[in-house]
């Protein structure tokens, strides 16, 4: 290669590298990039080969190992790599395989009904781009072994240390396939290790273990009954994750939703034969030619729809998994959409659907569902080596007439579970159309007016004079007792006000349409101005802070949860990047008695634990203070000075910021909601059971 001296090249070294160089030379057409993500690339490749002998049936376990070296390793127990010599080509398939490109056992051989590889140039492209790469075959009761430099076949000296720099002597007659041990007649399988080459990728770059174990867990669920085990031992400790799915996309699915259902996962199987033509070396003349073949595609999809509005839909072809989706999404899309338009043109009585709310869109159908659309057929198009969209343009069709007519069935039963899920559907899908119509109304009459214009705004909104975002504020009240106070508190210039009357209603069980046929919840979200649900825009909010404002006892308490729960569901946005507060009011006022030089003054504290310190550190001073403390139980108690003072002023107030730090975060967030708001009783009684020891009977205004 690029170290061997013009000199000591043969015949055969140009044979072997003439098609190995172009992958040197432009590594970006065949893996992407040459950073972070072409190196994990790599390691896909070697993987998905062990994956596609698992799709064969004849491997249930993959091993995948990240070593300290820079080096990682794939082990699977296969069928192994064939080690006779390849007809008319002379050369061993472990030398084919991993030094040709466009051979192997998945380009156009028959060896493999559906695979991940198709291209015939995954396995030598890593190979090219390794440093060093070592291929071990169990087979015929022997291990076989092969080395490579950089894509040369040859031989290391690793009498002192395994490294890609161990001296290096290539063959330059013929390869030699090693025996190197034996092993069971039965025993088979494949091991290939390889160093990545620090001239193609940056040194920095290394293998990420959170990556390896999307993609394992990923592999896992969609080949039933295969085992992935992964190592890291790069660490001080080897860190050891195992992964097995017997239940298919179905788990995958419900591994993947964090909301709270509307449909249970319903899983789509079937199968579609379209027609091809592909060229085909005709044995006689020794040229391709083209050739009408039938082909089988397999469909397998798993769906369901929550109450949230995120679409998540992840998309898969003989396992290899296609972000930007491509043929076979559509078909998907497609048959969904059409589908459920017309359940819904067959029941717009039932749904009051009007003429002014139109049809149901694509984005209306899809809001909250979560699936998995996996494909299986032989030598699929893809744009691209890096295999992230589907191109076969006959899988639409076949996709979309297997979901098509699963649906229309399932919509057709007469089960009773089937027609309370199926309704329960179609009522989200006209509730999120719906939210649309009346976002973009809300959008349209939610801009400030200047003084020559009317308002659309709420008559009981206090709004301020400042159109700054950056500097707004505003305050959801509770009632209009503490709206009265407040009001002669605030700043008019940065701060509006907007009362609500009591409890609001509980999104998390409601749906949509309810959601916004409710005054409180359509008036919140109009005065906010950037719609809701996946129409929000934040962008379009008219404050920069919206802050909850309730009493300091358990209904206060019960209110702000209710409001968070509407924001965390329609108006995420403004958590997510911590826009939402609420005021911590205070709970005691001490009035400490003069002494001496200092005049009377007054401490506000927020909790029991505050109240006693301060209490210990005014008694160690020797000052009194007038009983009966008093303790406030709601806003209205306050005057407009001591609101300002505590809850309202910049300058003394504490706010209490809402936060969503991370998808776990999230995640945990949608759990707590469900629990604390959400549909089902019982988890919530064992909670409420279970921490009923840590209620503060002082709280409870009763």
């Amino acid at each position: 290669m690029s170290e061997t001296q013009a000199s000591d090249y043969s015949a055969r070294h140009l044979s072997v590298l003439e098609g190995l160089e172009a992958v040197r030379k432009r590594p970006g057409m065949y893996i992407g990039s040459t950073d972070h993500r072409g190196l994990m690339h790599c390691l896909w490749e070697i993987i998905d080969n062990a994956v596609d002998e698992a799709l064969e049936g004849f491997c249930d376990t993959i091993d995948v190992r990240l070593h300290p070296d820079h080096s990682a390793s794939v082990a699977d127990n296969g069928r192994g790599i064939p080690v006779d010599e390849v007809p008319g080509v002379g050369l061993s398939g472990v030398e084919v395989v991993f030094t040709k490109l466009h051979a192997g056992g998945k380009f156009g051989s028959g060896s493999y009904a559906a695979s991940g590889g198709l291209h015939g140039v995954g396995a030598s492209v890593v190979n090219a781009l390794s440093a060093r790469m070592d291929v071990e075959v169990d087979r015929g009761g022997k291990t076989w072994q092969m080395c490579f430099r950089r894509g040369e076949p040859g031989e290391f000296d690793d009498s002192r240390q395994r490294t890609p720099n161990s001296p290096f002597t290539p063959f330059t007659d013929q390869s030699r396939l090693k025996t190197v041990g034996k092993v069971a007649k039965k025993k088979t399988g494949t091991r290939v290790r390889f160093w990545a080459d620090f001239q193609i990728f940056p040194s920095d770059e290394g293998f990420t273990w959170e990556t390896l174990l999307a993609r394992a867990r990923q592999t896992a669920f969609l080949v039933p009954g295969l085992t992935i085990n992964c190592f890291d031992e790069r660490g001080e400790e080897v860190v050891h994750e195992s992964f097995r799915f017997d239940g298919g996309v179905v788990d995958f699915v419900d591994w993947l939703s964090n909301d709270g259902a509307v449909t249970d996962t319903w899983h789509i199987q079937g199968e579609g034969t379209f027609t091809e033509t592909v060229q085909a070396l005709d044995p006689e003349s020794g040229h391709l030619r083209a050739v009408e073949t039938e082909r089988i595609c397999e469909v397998d999809c798993a769906l369901r729809w929550g109450i949230g509005y995120d679409a998540q839909l992840e998309s898969f072809v003989n396992i290899i998994a296609t972000p930007k989706g491509g043929t076979h999404v559509a078909g998907f899309e497609q048959a969904v959409l059409k589908v459920l338009r017309s359940q819904v043109d067959k029941n717009t009585r039932k749904l009051k659907v009007t003429a002014k709310d139109g049809r149901p869109e694509k984005d209306d159908v899809l809001a909250g569902m979560t699936a998995v659309v996996t494909v299986r057929f032989p030598e699929p198009q893809f744009e691209g080596q890096t295999k992230e969209i589907l191109g076969t343009p006959q899988i639409r069709t076949v996709v979309a007439r297997v979901v098509g007519d699963w649906l229309e069935s399932k919509f057709a039963s007469s089960k009773r579970d089937d027609k309370q899920q199926t309704s329960a559907l179609l009522e989200k899908v006209v509730g999120e159309m719906k939210a649309r119509v009346s976002a973009r109304i809300h959008k349209e009459i939610s801009r400030r007016k200047n003084a020559l214009e009317t308002s659309s705004l709420p008559a009981k909104l206090a709004d301020c004079r400042s159109e700054d975002v950056d500097q707004t504020e505003l305050f959801i009240v509770e009632g209009d007792s503490a709206l009265g106070t407040a009001k002669a508190a605030r700043n008019s210039q940065y701060q509006a006000l907007f009362p609500i009357r009591g409890k609001i209603l509980n999104v998390q069980k409601a749906s949509t349409a309810d959601m916004l046929a409710n005054a409180e919840c359509a008036n919140i979200i109009q005065v906010i101005g950037a719609g809701s649900g996946r129409t929000f825009d934040i962008e379009q909010a008219r404050y920069g802070k919206v802050i909850l404002m309730t009493d300091a006892d358990v209904d206060g308490a019960h209110i702000r949860t209710l409001l968070l729960t509407l924001f965390f569901r329609y108006m995420r946005p403004m958590v997510e990047a911590g826009r939402v507060y609420a005021a911590v009011p205070p709970l005691h006022r001490i009035e400490v008695a003069g002494k001496g030089r200092k005049s009377r003054e007054f401490i506000y504290t927020y909790s029991e634990e505050e109240l006693h310190r301060q209490l210990a550190a005014l008694r160690k001073a020797g000052r009194t203070w007038k009983e009966p403390i008093q303790r406030y139980k709601g806003l209205g108690e306050m005057d407009a000075d001591q609101l300002a003072e505590t809850t309202m002023d910049r300058a003394h107030r504490a706010l209490r910021r809402i936060t969503l730090a991370d998808e776990a975060a999230l995640r945990q967030a949608e759990d707590v909601f469900e629990l604390l708001m959400g549909q089902v009783v019982g988890p919530r009684r064992d909670f409420i059971v279970e921490e009923a020891a840590g209620i503060d009977r002082e709280r409870i205004d009763a």
